[in-house]
């Protein structure tokens, strides 16, 4: 019995160690919350550009999310993703999409979906990038193909796009996401067997898994575009 009490006596005492530190974490957030929105009137007051308040206003969202505070969290980065693609500032209209996603709202996949799309048709971090795909690969189910589309475009990215330490990181990353989906999905479970299981799936060759992503978007989006994908295009350097 004594060893009993003390085993029950630890899990109280973790639980109650998890509910200090979930309390003091949103603490945290409710602090860093009340600084930026008095950060964002000091700015609204020296009338700084609107994108300029859109990036205050982006950090205030997350922390809403944080908060679990969706609602508002959605409102407003919905708003300043408006006004990023605007003054053309896609890395952050598509961080606002990550974060648009994490409100959990039905619209929240559409705006997973046009995330990846800015995060794949410009140059932007390849660490969002790649935060966004994985996205992906948690809401596929295992024996669908998307999660596999997913994974190898974050890893090409990562390869193509990302330099130095974190390449490696995103790189080792990415081999080891691919890795745990091909097992999932087909019980791979050996490099002979993953090099099949990539060619079976045309997972090797980026003009193929790229117009795959490409489905894998318009499922996600449903024709609910926020923006004019082609316009956009055309003022990216290399689309003009």
């Amino acid at each position: 019995m004594k060893h009993l009490d003390l085993f029950a006596e630890h899990l109280i005492d973790t639980a109650a160690d998890s509910v200090i530190g979930h309390g003091a974490e949103q603490t945290a957030l409710q602090a860093h919350l009340q600084a930026l929105t008095e950060r964002l009137a000091e700015l609204e007051q020296s009338n700084a550009p609107c994108d300029v308040l859109a990036d205050a206003q982006l950090q205030m969202a997350r922390a809403l999310v944080g908060l679990g505070r969706s609602d508002e969290a959605w409102s407003l980065a919905r708003t300043v993703f408006d006004t990023f693609i605007e003054h053309d500032q896609f890395e952050l209209a598509a961080d606002a999409c990550d974060i648009l996603f994490q409100c959990n709202r039905p619209e929240s996949l559409t705006a997973l979906g046009q995330g990846i799309w800015l995060a794949v048709t410009c140059p932007i971090d390849p660490e969002l990038t790649t935060e966004l795909l994985t996205h992906v690969i948690e809401e596929t189910p295992d024996d669908a193909d998307g999660a596999a589309v997913a994974a190898t475009t974050a890893l090409f990215l990562a390869d193509v796009r990302a330099a130095g330490h974190q390449r490696e990181d995103l790189m080792f990353f990415a081999t080891q996401m691919l890795g745990t989906v091909a097992r999932r999905h087909s019980g791979v479970d050996s490099p002979e067997q993953l090099d099949q299981w990539m060619e079976r799936l045309e997972l090797k060759e980026p003009e193929k898994f790229l117009v795959r992503l490409r489905n894998v978007v318009d499922v996600l989006v449903q024709d609910d575009w926020w923006f004019d994908r082609q316009a956009l295009q055309d003022r990216l350097p290399f689309g003009r």
